[in-house]
C-alpha cells in the first residue's frame, strides 16, 4: 500500500501541465464575479471576507450562493477531468489538487481566496465521485443538527481521507488528507469561533 502511495508514473511535463491547468481554473473567483455582476458589491466586505459560497449566502441571495458553490466545484472537477482525459488518472489528481490551491490563493485577487470546501468537493467529483455522496451525507447531517456550515465541512473533510484509505485508494486519500489539513488551516478563525460559540450559523446575513 505504501509503495502504491509513493510511486507515481506521470512524467514531469505532464505533471507541470496539470499544475498549470488546475491552478488557473481554480483561481477563477466565481463568488466575487457573480456578486459584482448582480450589483451586490464586493463579497469580501461582508461576513468572513472570503469569496466562497457560504459568504455569498450572507448577501441574502440563495441563488447566487448556489451558483457559486456549483461553479467553484465544477472548476476543480473540470480540471481533474480534462487532465485525466488527456494525461491519465494521476494528472487528474494533481490538477484537482492545484485547482483547490488556486481557489485558496488566486493570482487574480492578490492570492486571497476562499476556504476550499467547494473545490474540495469538486476534486472529489473529478477523481472519486462516489465520495461526494459521503461528503454530502456527513455535511447535511452535521448541518441539520448544528446549523454550522464550517463545522459540517470540517467533519466531512475529516471523514473523506479515512474512507478513501480504507477503500484502498491511497493516492487520492493522501491528496485529500493534505487538502483537509490546508482547509483546516484556512478555517482556523472559524474553529476559534466555534470553540467560543460566536460562529455564524447557516442563513445568517453578514
Amino acid at each position: 500500500m505504501i509503495s502504491d502511495l509513493v510511486t507515481w508514473q506521470i512524467t514531469l511535463p505532464l505533471a507541470l501541465a496539470a499544475v498549470v491547468v488546475g491552478y488557473l481554473l481554480g483561481s477563477i473567483p466565481f463568488g466575487l464575479i457573480l456578486t459584482r455582476a448582480a450589483g451586490l458589491g464586493d463579497v469580501r466586505s461582508i461576513g468572513s471576507g472570503n469569496i466562497g459560497a457560504t459568504n455569498v449566502l450572507r448577501t441574502g441571495n440563495k441563488k447566487l450562493a448556489a451558483a457559486t458553490l456549483l461553479l467553484d466545484a465544477l472548476k476543480a472537477a473540470a480540471a481533474a477531468w480534462i487532465m485525466a482525459y488527456f494525461a491519465g488518472e494521476e494528472a487528474g489528481i494533481i490538477a484537482g489538487f492545484f485547482a483547490f490551491i488556486g481557489h485558496l490563493f488566486p493570482v487574480w485577487i492578490g492570492f486571497k481566496g476562499g476556504k476550499g470546501v467547494a473545490t474540495y468537493i469538486g476534486t472529489l467529483l473529478g477523481v472519486a465521485p462516489l465520495m461526494v455522496l459521503l461528503f454530502a451525507a456527513v455535511w447535511l447531517g452535521t448541518a441539520f443538527i448544528s446549523r454550522y456550515s464550517s463545522l459540517s465541512a470540517l467533519l466531512a473533510m475529516l471523514v473523506i481521507p479515512v474512507a478513501l484509505w480504507i477503500l484502498g485508494d491511497e493516492k487520492v486519500a493522501a491528496i485529500m488528507a493534505i487538502m483537509s489539513v490546508i482547509s483546516y488551516w484556512k478555517h482556523k478563525a472559524n474553529i476559534s469561533r466555534l470553540m467560543s460559540g460566536t460562529e455564524s450559523k447557516i442563513g445568517a446575513k453578514g
